[in-house]
């Protein structure tokens, strides 16, 4: 037992205190997080506030700049979202569930793309081009952006592009040694699978009530 607690956690020894305890926090508010959205809740957005505000704290401290810029995004997108959440589209009717158009997935490559080339830009600026991690940053920073796009829209094509996302980033934040994050990210992948279930059920009983 002893072996596999240091072989999952034997890199904390070399951090601070305090960010263990962050780290904690962070994944703490990001799972609350997770699950109010799985639930269509509108707090999945000031929890995810606290979390990737603690997460843009500690990633600047550790130099990940690709991760730095997934938290940042999704601080900016929480506070995006939260807004488009409680816009009224009509009386009394908040923004609805739907599912992505062919327009909505065009979009959402172009802000992979464009997520591409901002990571691109900063890797190169800062020579972050040091580790086959920095190629696949590159790819989750695309595959996140558009997915937090699409949660802020409220399309249950979010959990698709979030449940990729959530796959590629398990083994990454291991290697790079962070196991709290990693753990986090596994149950993610749970909770993405359950929250397109949710959707399309709200959705489809949405549909059918019309």
């Amino acid at each position: 037992m002893s072996l596999i607690f240091d072989f999952l956690f034997g890199q904390y020894a070399e951090y601070e205190t305090y960010q263990i305890v962050l780290e904690s926090i962070a994944v703490f508010f990001g799972l609350i997080s997770a699950i109010f959205s799985w639930r269509n809740s509108i707090w999945v957005y000031p929890t995810g506030i606290i979390s990737t505000s603690i997460f843009v704290y500690l990633l600047w401290q550790w130099g990940l700049l690709g991760d730095l810029i997934i938290q940042g995004y999704y601080f900016i997108m929480s506070i995006y979202g939260w807004y488009i959440w409680t816009r009224k589209v009509a009386p009394e009717k908040h923004t609805p569930i739907t599912n992505a158009t062919l327009k909505d997935h065009k979009t959402a490559l172009l802000i992979s793309g464009v997520a591409l080339l901002g990571v691109f830009v900063v890797y190169t600026i800062f020579d972050k081009w040091n580790s086959w991690t920095a190629y696949v940053d590159t790819l989750t920073t695309a595959i996140f952006f558009a997915g937090m796009w699409m949660l802020a829209k409220r399309k249950v094509a979010n959990w698709m592009y979030l449940l990729a996302g959530n796959i590629i980033s398990v083994p990454l934040y291991f290697y790079k040694g962070y196991t709290l994050s990693s753990l986090l990210y596994i149950i993610f992948i749970g909770i993405s699978i359950l929250g397109y279930r949710a959707w399309k059920k709200h959705l489809n009983s949405d549909q059918v009530i019309a």
